[in-house]
């Protein structure tokens, strides 16, 4: 696995920084059914009361309430593209990420503050107060210098590891919509 360097981050900085405010088409669709497990459609199913249809969040979820069931605040990760063009060099023998979505935009707090409400597809998605940091995985495909780059107290405002969502509106999104901020 190769693994991207801080020089490389630094050298992408720019481009990662002009992805788009608004409007962000969408490359990549996907839903983990378990752990390690990928499935790529060209549509995705989004609920309030169940996530992601066929993905892991409900029965598996890494963050809970105190009555034990799936935070609603990670029911989708969004990433945006920009990023992982820059991280994920060597797509044959590097897992895909697992986000939800893949999207051409600026995840920033500026962009889109917490709050801040999203049209993908039919669905409508709140950003969450809960900050993706980049788990050890990450840091195991895409390597320390990634994660130590995106945690990066001037970085953190940025979202370079992208933004969780939670459902607002149950509804379709498909890889012909865009992701839309909303008033």
């Amino acid at each position: 696995m190769t693994k991207v360097s801080t020089e490389e981050l630094e050298l992408a900085f720019p481009y990662i920084q002009a992805a788009p405010k608004d409007f962000g088409p969408i490359e990549t669709l996907c839903f983990r059914p378990d752990f390690g497990e990928r499935v790529y459609p060209k549509k995705l199913v989004l609920s309030m009361e169940n996530g992601v249809e066929g993905d892991r969040w409900k029965a598996k979820p890494w963050l809970k309430l105190e009555d034990g069931s799936a935070d609603p605040r990670i029911q989708v990760c969004i990433l945006g593209k920009r990023m992982l063009d820059t991280v994920w060099k060597d797509r044959e023998n590097t897992a895909y990420p697992g986000d939800t979505i893949i999207a051409d935009m600026d995840f920033s707090e500026e962009n889109l503050p917490e709050g801040t409400l999203i049209k993908a597809g039919t669905a409508v998605l709140r950003v969450s107060d809960i900050f993706n940091e980049g788990c050890v995985k990450w840091k195991v495909r895409y390597g320390v210098d990634s994660v130590r780059w995106i945690n990066r107290e001037e970085k953190k405002p940025l979202r370079l590891r992208g933004i969780l969502c939670e459902i607002v509106k149950d509804g379709e999104i498909t890889l012909k919509d865009r992701l839309e901020k909303l008033p």
